[in-house]
């Protein structure tokens, strides 16, 4: 289950972070419904395939990606990979990708758009969880590099 990938990686980077569920968190609004917060807080988890490779991009729930912005820092056209692929590539669903606890190592970008909280909920990897984290932890789980993809 994915969820227990996740939690098993929290525990393996010492962090003890509740996973939180809910009846559905699997789009923006509805988790942000769920957990009392506003779209923004909710870091959604995007996957792209760009050429030959995959990379995450994790940013603010009520911004949209910049086509222009991403092709200037890629070098290459966003594609939405199809849900079999995505899990395929992940291990977490459509409505729960998680940016850690990846089934294989994929590239994560942090948008600046996640920088106007101090808490933002990623899911935690099936679509009625998520976890709270403030945005330094992570970029600390993730790895990630912080870019400007956002209209």
């Amino acid at each position: 289950m994915s969820v227990e990938v996740v939690r098993k990686f929290l525990k393996e980077n010492g962090k003890d972070i509740e996973i939180l569920t809910f009846k559905d968190t699997s789009t923006v609004t509805k988790a942000a419904e769920s957990l009392n917060v506003t779209p923004g807080e909710i870091a959604k988890s995007l996957l792209f395939k760009v050429k030959d490779h995959f990379v995450m991009i994790l940013m603010a729930g009520d911004k949209r990606l910049d086509n222009r912005k991403f092709k200037d820092v890629f070098e290459g056209k966003a594609k939405m990979p199809e849900s079999e692929e995505v899990v395929a590539v992940t291990g977490h669903p459509v409505g729960g990708v998680c940016p850690f606890g990846l089934k294989q190592p994929i590239p994560v970008y942090l948008d600046y758009s996640l920088k106007a909280y101090t808490h933002v909920f990623p899911a935690a990897g099936e679509p009625n969880t998520a976890i709270k984290l403030t945005v330094d932890v992570l970029e600390e789980l993730t790895g990630g590099q912080w870019i400007d993809v956002i209209q």
